[in-house]
């Protein structure tokens, strides 16, 4: 069974109460469980959301950002117990939906303008 199938067979108490208040263009910080044989630890994510695609229980966003010169993008579902917390870091100032054009820019011109 693929995450997807596992997020399709959430149920109701599994679903998280509160959604985190994130926007296109945000910077944020998700932490994000990690099992490493009988341990587990909590590790951060930083980066600029790019999209939010979904509905419902199927809601996930796609988080950048540039790590050693290389582009890294992951898609966290919303409801997913493997993400313990979202924070944002600051608003960004977008006006499209998509930022995808930011996987060709480079340097000063990927970043994302903050809303003020």
């Amino acid at each position: 069974m693929n995450t997807v199938d596992a997020i399709k067979t959430l149920t109701q108490d599994q679903i998280k109460e509160e959604n985190p208040a994130i926007r296109i263009g945000d910077v944020v910080k998700v932490h994000v469980r990690i099992k490493e044989g009988e341990r587990e630890r909590i590790q951060v994510f930083e980066g600029t959301i790019i999209a939010i695609k979904g509905s419902g229980i199927s809601k996930t966003f796609t988080v950048r950002r540039v790590s050693y010169g290389v582009g890294v993008e992951r898609v966290f579902p919303v409801n997913s117990p493997n993400v313990a917390k979202v924070e944002t870091v600051r608003h960004g100032r977008v006006r499209r939906n998509k930022l995808y054009y930011l996987r060709d820019r480079v340097g000063k011109a990927a970043k994302v303008k903050e809303k003020i």
